[in-house]
């Protein structure tokens, strides 16, 4: 809930602020009322969100868009803000002004509102994209520079897997494949944001998601496992229909140490090292071995809270591949799963 309430209330400041602006910076001084002001800060606010829940919109329901080149989809969507911050103008003049529509207003103040509406378009288009490419927390600690230096965390990792992905290559084809991951990366990705997690990269076939450790709500990093089992069982059908096939995914999750710094030249990158990662990494190679979906690691599960309606069932001290000292495993189900 607070992921999603926080930009909206930043954008309304920020609407206020703009609209406030606006109203110094073209209207006339006998029109510098207090009431004027709160009429156009109020504006600001509105179409700022407006603007905001478009993009929201495009990024939720807009697939169709993202299919197009890139030069016709940056045209489509100028056009699209263009005539629902012209609606809304017109709608907010009338309503808040309690008057019709005056030539003046058209010819002038009409064209400038199209145009700052556009114009504030840019940046939060720009930061939108950006938390989606990296994450919010990510962006927050790359712009006050946390990571120029490499820095110690404690974090959740969780490694995700589509099952038989190079079998499937072979019989459906490359191309088809990647159509696959792209579908599978798209339906997981809404229960990864629900549970507050951050995906940090996606390798082939995997998906790497992770959590700070003193995030709170331990219980659902687990919780997002199950849901993200849950929104691929609602998809059965269509992924038959499509692919021919469901894909099912073998996952390992491990708390720990990790390192956190930027890194790159010519593309730079926010990178994870340490045991934790490699850790999580062979616990979901694991999974395989064991015939197991999920499998967590003793420092998790100390992390969780006693109240869990998961069943959890040991399977030893394991010493995974490359790594010297052995690891308490154990494998993950939800109480009255087969």
């Amino acid at each position: 809930m607070r992921r999603a309430v926080t930009p909206v209330i930043v954008l309304a400041v920020f609407g206020l602020l703009v609209g406030g602006l606006f109203r110094y910076a073209f209207d006339e001084l006998n029109e510098a009322s207090v009431a004027n002001y709160v009429r156009s800060a109020f504006e600001g606010a509105a179409i700022t969100l407006i603007v905001w829940a478009t993009h929201l919109y495009l990024a939720a329901r807009g697939g169709w868009l993202r299919q197009r080149p890139l030069i016709v989809e940056l045209i489509i969507r100028s056009v699209m803000l263009a005539v629902i911050v012209a609606v809304a103008a017109v709608v907010l003049e009338v309503v808040l002004y309690g008057h019709g529509l005056e030539a003046k207003w058209i010819g002038d103040t009409f064209l400038k509102i199209i145009g700052v509406g556009l114009l504030l378009s840019i940046p939060v288009t720009t930061i939108y994209e950006l938390v989606r490419m990296i994450g919010g927390r990510t962006l927050l600690n790359v712009v006050l520079g946390r990571y120029r230096q490499p820095v110690r965390e404690a974090r959740v990792l969780l490694f995700l897997d589509l099952v038989g992905s190079t079998t499937l290559a072979e019989q459906m084809g490359e191309v088809r494949v990647q159509e696959l991951l792209t579908q599978f990366f798209s339906d997981i990705d809404a229960p990864i944001v629900a549970h507050g997690g951050e995906v940090h990269a996606y390798v082939g076939d995997e998906v790497i998601v992770t959590w700070p450790v003193d995030a709170g709500l331990p219980r659902r990093w687990l919780d997002c496992v199950f849901a993200i089992e849950d929104r691929l069982a609602k998809r059965t059908g269509h992924y038959r229909k499509e692919f021919g096939v469901m894909p099912t995914f073998r996952a390992g999750m491990h708390a720990g140490p990790v390192v956190v710094s930027e890194c790159g030249v010519s593309r730079r990158q926010i990178a994870y090292f340490g045991d934790t990662v490699n850790v999580t990494a062979r616990l979901q190679a694991q999974c395989k071995e064991a015939g197991r979906p999920l499998l967590i690691s003793g420092e998790l599960l100390r992390l969780l809270p006693p109240d869990r309606d998961f069943a959890i069932e040991p399977l030893g001290s394991t010493q995974l591949r490359g790594r010297a000292a052995s690891i308490d495993i154990f494998a993950v189900a939800r109480r009255g799963s087969s």
